[in-house]
């Protein structure tokens, strides 16, 4: 695989996933409705999408050593990851009850993560444990300190 497409696939996936989760859980545990974590998860998979692929997109022109081919494959790689990622947690959502689809959406998204991370490191010849572990500890902290804002948010109505 080119190196741009695995930048923007590597971003796109991450970012979808992690972004994901943490709204997720902060709209679950701020609303308590279906419609508005639905709705996050849908407007995240466009605008959020958009938004990183724009970055991707300033950041490889930045670099000034990419061709304009490159630097669009980035950019096309880290929309379309991000954006079906993103959408993947809404099957769960749409699915089973409230409490079960958050559960689903964190078991789905950990996996997710996992999956990558093995990837990641068995391309650069590490320890898969240590990559995994790292990036698990973020996502698992995202998903914490969303749930608190969500939860302080809730107390505020």
């Amino acid at each position: 695989m080119r190196l741009q497409l695995r930048k923007g696939l590597g971003f796109g996936l991450t970012s979808g996933i992690i972004t994901t989760l943490g709204l997720i859980v902060g709209l679950e545990a701020g609303t308590g409705s279906r419609t508005v974590v639905l709705g996050g998860i849908l407007v995240i998979a466009v605008a959020d999408a958009l938004s990183d692929a724009l970055g991707i997109h300033i950041s490889e022109e930045a670099e000034n050593r990419h061709t304009v081919a490159e630097v669009w494959e980035a950019t096309l790689a880290t929309l379309l990851s991000k954006f079906f990622v993103a959408l993947t947690f809404a099957v769960p959502v749409w699915l089973l009850a409230d409490g079960t689809a958050i559960l689903a959406s964190v078991v789905w998204g950990l996996f997710l993560m996992t999956v990558i991370n093995w990837y990641v490191a068995m391309k650069g010849k590490e320890a898969p444990w240590k990559v995994i572990g790292e990036h698990l500890l973020i996502a698992v902290l995202v998903i914490a300190v969303t749930y608190a804002i969500g939860s302080w948010v809730a107390t505020l109505g």
